[in-house]
């Protein structure tokens, strides 16, 4: 049974509601004393009308939080109250960037660019109210000890993102279709997608593959469908491995050719989300024309050393040349490269993410890997839509770049608790920690909320 909720406050939590609570009082001292500031100021002269506004919206205070570095439970050192959640009332800080103003966005408004502040009234859904969590990422049923990772959402600067409305996300895809097109943190994606509309209607499972990694939902009252479609790399691979990531052999990846599992049911989609990322690390072997043209880490010495890099271009630049010169033209949002966070290791040699808090803006280090990998993705997006193709426009793509606020989350994945329990037995067991994914609820349910304020703003 899911866990029910919301969960019982942390220290933390009890921390931010008495900051909220004395708040009030603060806020009225600091109205006082600027009022008569402003007060003296005019009567000093005509100087005083050339100061600059107060960058608060209507007087407010906001809370800023630093982050903590722990997570109990999972291996790494408890938080004390005071460094887990540090809270400050500011009448003008980082939250807001000069000369915009709060509110809903505007056309002038980057939806990617921010940072995660608190969120007191927690999650939308819960893991005892959704029955579309897998057990990989239902956190708190596998024992997660923690729930502080809860109460963030993401704020861009200069403007706020309304949160995902499920019932208008409905009643406006009547008789739509939308896929979801990758790997599995687009499964991770959908799972949160379902999870915010069932809110509203429960959906029937109307199809699935035979390994359950595609899949499709139907939700009668508004006729409308959500289709899963597996396809890692985008392009036609063949892969030999199996769920603990163990390969019997080597990936053998056809650069120039898309996977047909998507690329075939092109026209029945009305709105698409499509991804693809870190399978382009993993060992392969690379064709072009029908012909190997060389490998990335292989046991074939007789290949050409190739980098990662180019694969994902090529796969990238062949998937941007469907889209833009097909003649249908569903609304297609690309999903940018989610970055791991593994310290101490990587997932198969130890590598763990026991923290609690999201990162502040800088804090994340230097990802040259991660940022190579984002460039790539953003200078094909470009190119697709400067190329218009024979059959129109690129209009329909857009490009949803989830890359930083995902950067800032090292809080929010599995870790241990991609299984049952994983410390039943004792803190000192082995357990294979996952640093990618995200729980659920969790990070990644702030995709739909951009996602529907795109579809707003269009």
């Amino acid at each position: 049974m899911g866990m029910e909720w919301p969960p019982a406050p942390t220290p933390a939590l009890q921390l931010q509601r008495k900051a909220a609570a004395v708040g009030g009082s603060a806020l009225k001292l600091l109205l006082f004393v600027i009022l008569a500031g402003l007060a003296l100021r005019l009567l000093a002269g005509p100087a005083a009308y050339l100061l600059p506004p107060t960058a608060a919206p209507d007087g407010a205070a906001r809370l800023v939080a630093a982050p903590g570095i722990g997570r109990t439970g999972g291996g790494g050192t408890p938080p004390s109250e005071a460094d887990d959640l540090i809270f400050a009332v500011t009448g003008s800080g980082p939250l807001t960037a000069p000369d915009k103003k709060e509110g809903s966005p505007g056309k002038n408004c980057n939806l990617f660019h921010g940072e995660w502040v608190p969120h007191l009234s927690g999650p939308a859904y819960t893991n005892a109210s959704c029955r579309f969590i897998e057990s990989p990422q239902n956190c708190m049923t596998n024992g997660r000890p923690d729930s502080d990772y809860l109460y963030w959402r993401w704020k861009p600067y200069g403007c706020d993102i309304p949160l995902f409305d499920s019932k208008e996300f409905l009643d406006g895809m009547r008789g739509k279709h939308w896929a979801l097109i990758g790997d599995s943190i687009l499964r991770n994606h959908m799972q949160s997608l379902l999870c915010l509309v069932s809110k509203v209607e429960d959906a029937t499972v109307v199809y699935h593959d035979s390994t359950f990694k595609s899949r499709r939902w139907h939700f009668p009252s508004h006729n409308f469908t959500v289709s899963l479609i597996w396809a890692p790399f985008l392009v036609k691979a063949k892969i030999f491995e199996d769920d603990d990531g163990v390969s019997t052999a080597d990936l053998q990846l056809h650069l120039d050719v898309l996977e047909t599992n998507w690329a075939s049911q092109w026209e029945s989609f009305d709105y698409v989300v499509i991804s693809t990322g870190q399978w382009f690390l993993k060992t392969a072997v690379y064709w072009e024309n029908g012909a190997e043209i060389g490998c990335h880490s292989c046991k074939n010495k007789n290949l050409k050393e190739m980098a990662p890099e180019y694969s994902f271009r090529k796969a990238l630049s062949a998937a941007f040349r469907f889209i833009v010169s097909s003649p249908h033209k569903p609304v297609v949002f690309y999903r940018t490269w989610t970055p791991s966070h593994f310290e101490h290791g990587e997932w198969f040699s130890g590598g763990t993410c026991n923290r609690t808090s999201p990162f502040k803006p800088g804090e994340a280090g230097d990802r040259e890997s991660d940022n190579k990998m984002w460039k790539i993705e953003r200078e094909e997006f470009d190119k697709a839509v400067a190329n218009k193709g024979p059959n129109g426009s690129a209009d329909c793509l857009k490009l949803l770049d989830t890359f930083e606020l995902s950067l800032l989350r090292p809080d929010g994945h599995p870790g241990p608790y991609r299984t049952y329990h994983p410390y039943e037995k004792g803190m000192t067991a082995k357990v294979q920690n996952d640093c990618l994914h995200w729980c659920l609820p969790g990070p990644i349910d702030a995709g739909n909320d951009i996602i529907m304020q795109m579809l707003a703003k269009d």
